[in-house]
């Protein structure tokens, strides 16, 4: 009963810890959809006079609320596909006038204009929408429209407004709050993989390989604000300063993400030398060892914006020691270990910004005990 209690326990403190990540994470997004709406209403109903503005603060908050990174897109399908809606419906309205067969008839020639000129899922419902207005309100209220369009412009505009120049993210502070984390959990990853070869701890092993698959998801968080950021520098002029910064970040992410999927591959070779029982040098598990100390001095030199030298030298100390396991006594899978933990290290040190070839030069001569 202990047991059960104490794991609870531990299953309310991550939950808890997890939630509160993801509220300081999307606290910023919260803000700028509630000031775009608010900004929207004011504009198209105070300034503009429009006497039903309620789809300019929920076109904004749609645009805001847009996948991460997409936000100028979205704002641009959603006008594109109220438009596309007013023209292709004005079109067939003309043509086979209004009514229930006639509104089948509108309303699939402006999805299928949609759907021709490559339209998303954005554009194609503003599209469809907009020609349900048309096919059963136009015809007795001709005002429809023009407040409709009016309203998709000063939505779309405030929300991209508000997330590149009035609220936007800190590029590189979003992106070092959401990155440290993921390579903690990915250091702390192979330090237990490390332990668990020691150990000839199989069973260990295959609970880390279900611990990595549910840390995928921090990776993908990665990328969507590596995603975010990129279109806050190419948009937003108070951040232009800072493009050749993300540049280097940009390219180090996509590096450490195939560094984690192929470390799953390393460690799956782990579970199978363990269950096959094969012979496991010392050096090999201090070489992941050493793997998973480079990859938390990535994280302390990252937060403390400073050249990952350390990182970079941790790295080829594990490639050496895997050259020394891979000298000794080994089976068939334990050699795939040491050959993908060879491919992670090129994977690190290209994230730390060393070029393709001098990677691969660098682990050739690590492996060779050069």
């Amino acid at each position: 009963m202990r047991i059960s209690v104490d794991s609870l326990r531990g299953h309310a403190s991550t939950a808890g810890q997890s939630s509160f990540r993801r509220v300081r994470q999307y606290l910023l997004l919260a803000f700028q959809g509630g000031l775009a709406a608010t900004l929207a209403f004011v504009i198209a109903g105070q300034v503009l006079g429009n006497p039903e503005p309620t789809f300019a603060p929920a076109a904004a908050v749609g645009v805001i609320a847009a996948s991460i990174g997409r936000r100028a897109i979205r704002a641009a399908e959603l006008i594109l596909g109220v438009l596309l809606g007013i023209f292709v419906g004005d079109l067939l309205v003309d043509t086979v006038g209004t009514g229930p067969w006639q509104t089948f008839v509108i309303v699939f020639g402006a999805l299928l204009a949609a759907v021709a000129v490559r339209g998303t899922g954005g554009l194609v419902t503003q599209a469809g929408g907009t020609a349900v207005l048309i096919a059963t309100l136009a015809p007795n209220s001709p005002d429809v429209l023009l407040p409709r369009t009016v309203n998709a412009l000063v939505g779309g505009a405030t929300g991209l407004v508000v997330v590149l120049l009035l609220a936007p993210m800190n590029p590189i502070r979003s992106l070092r709050r959401v990155a440290g984390p993921a390579l903690d959990t990915f250091a702390r990853q192979m330090t237990t993989a490390a332990e668990r070869l020691a150990r000839g701890d199989g069973r260990g092993v295959e609970r880390l390989l279900n611990d990595m698959r549910h840390s995928e998801t921090q990776l993908r968080q990665v990328h969507e604000v590596v995603t975010a950021a990129a279109e806050v520098v190419r948009f937003s002029p108070l951040y232009w300063r800072r493009r050749r910064a993300l540049s280097a970040y940009r390219a180090g992410a996509g590096h450490l993400d195939r560094a984690f999927r192929n470390s799953r591959t390393l460690v799956r070779r782990i579970h199978t030398t363990l269950r096959d029982q094969e012979p496991v040098p010392a050096d090999l598990p201090a070489a992941i060892e050493h793997f998973g100390q480079a990859v938390r001095l990535l994280h302390q030199e990252f937060l403390a914006r400073q050249e990952p030298q350390r990182a970079r030298e941790r790295v080829l100390r594990a490639v050496r020691e895997a050259g020394v396991a891979c000298r000794q006594e080994m089976g068939f899978s334990g050699t795939i270990v040491v050959s993908q933990l060879r491919t992670v290290a090129n994977d690190l040190l290209r994230a730390t910004g060393v070029p393709g070839d001098e990677a691969r030069r660098l682990v050739r001569h690590a492996a060779a005990g050069m």
